[in-house]
């Protein structure tokens, strides 16, 4: 990281000075309205407010994490990102404890409610404060459905009062980590600008409500980041709203039970842009069988059905759950089913209900 930004985003602000002068509770004025606005369900929990933060116009902000206190329950009105530089940050959601190393990254939507451990000098993470409307460009750029594209969706839709959050424990990926240092930068950047300014005298609001032209560029660059994110969903913990492996496992069944006649390993892989061995390790796992053991329970299930419903050729059966082999689809049958599929057929003509 550059010089400049790590001593900067390492200096000891006004809030957490206070904090090491013995201040023990986090400032509450800081983060909402001294009347603190009641949350969509009628209540007044800590809610932090983006207003508070975010200059008129603006779609997203940075601040570094304040040290020094533990951060009680509460959520935001905005998308939280918090993206780990130094140290570590520790926070408990649902009960859970996420620890949080250099280069990690935590997604949080407007219902998520956490709290955080109290942070020393050298635990630097940055908070970005983010609007919904600053995901239309980064949701555009997701080629296809994936858990970040649903994430976002959520978030763009705000008509689902989920709790939703995905962290990444990415470990400092270079490509990753540039592309978030150049957001900080940027951002860090402009508000020491914007505080200049206001220290002169002179004012940083336009008037105009107008999306910047860093902002679009830091779109973009998160756009980036989620699409590189798509190469590491293997680093997406299991302490995240979405446990990784159970949707992995789902999209495979639902496959098979829509696809059995084609279905392959590889288009799963490709899918969630996984290793074969990874796949195959969380659908053992999940299900005691291989997926080539739940494709062939699927074909032959399909293979029974037709043999007990229909009047199908047993060869043209074969074709049409997946094998071209008639050879060896009959053997397979008879090892299964102890029969040839046609005294199978003759044995259930008349069943009522099929038992697989």
């Amino acid at each position: 990281m550059d010089e400049w930004l790590m001593q900067k985003i390492q200096e000891v602000t006004a809030e957490e000075q206070a904090y090491l002068d013995g201040r023990t509770q986090v400032a509450m004025d800081i983060y909402r309205y001294p009347e603190g606005r009641a949350l969509s369900d009628g209540s007044r929990q800590f809610e932090v407010d983006s207003q508070l933060f975010l200059k008129r116009g603006k779609l997203i902000t940075v601040r570094h994490h304040s040290r020094f206190v533990d951060f009680p329950v509460h959520r935001h009105n905005y998308i939280e990102i918090m993206y780990v530089c130094m140290g570590e940050i520790t926070h408990y959601i649902d009960g859970k404890e996420l620890v949080m190393h250099p280069g990690d990254m935590l997604l949080m939507n407007q219902h998520v409610k956490h709290s955080i451990k109290r942070a020393g000098a050298g635990d630097i993470g940055i908070n970005f404060i983010v609007l919904p409307e600053f995901f239309d460009i980064p949701f555009q750029m997701m080629r296809k459905q994936n858990i970040i594209a649903d994430f976002l969706l959520g978030i763009l839709r705000q008509n689902n009062p989920i709790p939703q959050y995905l962290n990444f424990r990415l470990h400092e990926q270079k490509a990753i980590s540039n592309l978030m240092e150049n957001m900080i930068a940027s951002l860090v950047n402009e508000n020491t600008l914007s505080e200049e300014m206001h220290h002169s005298g002179k004012s940083g609001v336009s008037g105009r409500a107008d999306i910047s032209n860093e902002d679009v560029i830091n779109q973009y660059s998160m756009g980036l980041v989620f699409l590189y994110l798509m190469n590491h969903m293997d680093t997406l913990s299991d302490n995240s709203s979405h446990n990784y492996e159970d949707i992995v496992v789902q999209s495979a069944m639902k496959y098979i039970d829509s696809h059995y006649r084609t279905a392959t390993l590889g288009y799963i892989a490709d899918n969630f842009q996984l290793s074969f061995p990874t796949v195959s390790r969380m659908i053992k796992k999940a299900t005691g069988f291989t997926f080539q053991e739940l494709l062939m329970r699927k074909r032959f299930q399909k293979a029974v059905m037709f043999l007990v419903e229909t009047q199908l050729p047993v060869e043209e059966i074969a074709v049409n759950v997946g094998y071209e082999n008639h050879s060896y689809f009959y053997r397979q049958f008879k090892a299964r089913y102890g029969a040839t599929p046609n005294q199978y057929r003759k044995a259930h003509r008349d069943d009522k209900a099929i038992k697989f």
